[in-house]
């Protein structure tokens, strides 16, 4: 294969050196073929507490870790290497899976010191990713959250989310689920280098409509936005996704922290080599002249002219199409008599 060509399927076009195998080169990347390895994981636990202060969540649960979608901005890179892998196509091909996590999930909820607070799916890598067509995991724990009575809150940007939409349906009868589809852009040529093997953005749309019809509050994410890649596509993007249902949209600005600046960078003259360097320059913009801020408080929404902009255009949209919408609170008061998967009579 012509190196310059880029690998199709894929976000990331390589594999970065993990910083943790600095002393480890004898037993580095051996060339394989460009398939995905699923990989079976036993955590001792599966909800995480976040303790990040700008993050909208504060539990949140991962039944897969590395993520086959292949965004080649996700933030969740990073964290595979602490598992001994690449940030870059290591990522996308080897997904280690967690098959107990329904079983730890039920203990969590189960424990008498537990107080009911939303868990988020999909904190890191996508719960309804490809992997979860076979393994069902995130089903299985819609199933425990439904029998606990216990808040849950999904971050996708698949449409297989619609295969489970009878227990999403159970779960909104008392307020426990909402809904995070992420769409960042209108155009399938950005999506298909941006976002590989993603659902398209017609079927995106579609899902958003669907859910919303059976009263499943639904929040679209335009994140991230992508100075020159997406950055143009703000309103439209909140007019569609007010127009198919959605009660809110919410955005960051793209980051490139860790070893996802080499990755991106390198995806970005390979994919889009004509605006390159102004994308990149216009990001640095965003972050005090850096690809990354890690500052609470900034790094989400960046400062500088080009990230006030994105932001006033954000809300601009909100007034425009979203002046009467806004999503649910979550009810957080049902789970306590259901800790033992039934309604406490005494």
């Amino acid at each position: 294969m012509n190196s310059k060509s880029p690998i199709k399927g894929r976000g990331a076009q390589r594999n970065v050196p993990n910083r943790f195998l600095e002393f480890c080169h004898k037993e580095g990347e051996v060339p394989d073929a460009n398939k995905t390895l699923y990989l079976d994981v036993f955590p001792k636990t599966i909800v995480n507490k976040v303790e990040s202060p700008d993050i909208g969540m504060a539990y949140s649960m991962n039944a897969y870790q590395g993520c086959e979608h292949g965004c080649i901005y996700c933030y969740a890179r990073n964290s595979h290497e602490f598992w001994g892998y690449s940030a870059g196509l290591d990522f996308e091909r080897r997904i280690m899976v967690k098959k107990d996590a329904p079983k730890l999930l039920e203990a969590q909820l189960k424990k008498k010191s537990w107080k009911a607070h939303p868990i988020v799916m999909s904190g890191n890598t996508d719960c309804y990713q490809p992997a979860e067509k076979q393994f069902e995991i995130t089903r299985q724990c819609l199933e425990v959250f439904l029998k606990y009575k216990h808040p849950v809150a999904i971050i996708t940007k698949n449409a297989l989310i619609l295969r489970d939409l009878d227990l999403l349906k159970a779960l909104v009868k008392d307020d426990l689920i909402a809904v995070n589809m992420s769409i960042t852009s209108l155009s399938e040529h950005i999506r298909r280098v941006l976002e590989p093997r993603t659902t398209t953005i017609k079927k995106r749309l579609e899902t958003v409509k669907v859910l919303s019809e059976n009263g499943i509050p639904v929040n679209v994410m335009l994140a991230p936005i992508i100075p020159s890649i997406n950055s143009h596509e703000i309103l439209p993007l909140a007019k569609a996704a007010s127009d198919y249902g959605a009660l809110s949209i919410a955005h960051t600005i793209v980051r490139l922290n860790g070893a996802i600046g080499e990755i991106f960078s390198d995806w970005l003259h390979k994919t889009l080599p004509d605006r390159a360097e102004k994308v990149l320059h216009q990001i640095e913009s965003c972050h005090g002249g850096h690809l990354n801020n890690s500052r609470y408080g900034t790094r989400m929404h960046g400062e500088g002219k080009i990230a006030e902009q994105i932001n006033n255009l954000v809300k601009l949209a909100r007034q425009k199409y979203f002046k009467d919408k806004q999503m649910p609170r979550l009810n957080c008061n049902l789970h306590e008599p259901y800790k033992e998967g039934q309604l406490r009579l005494f």
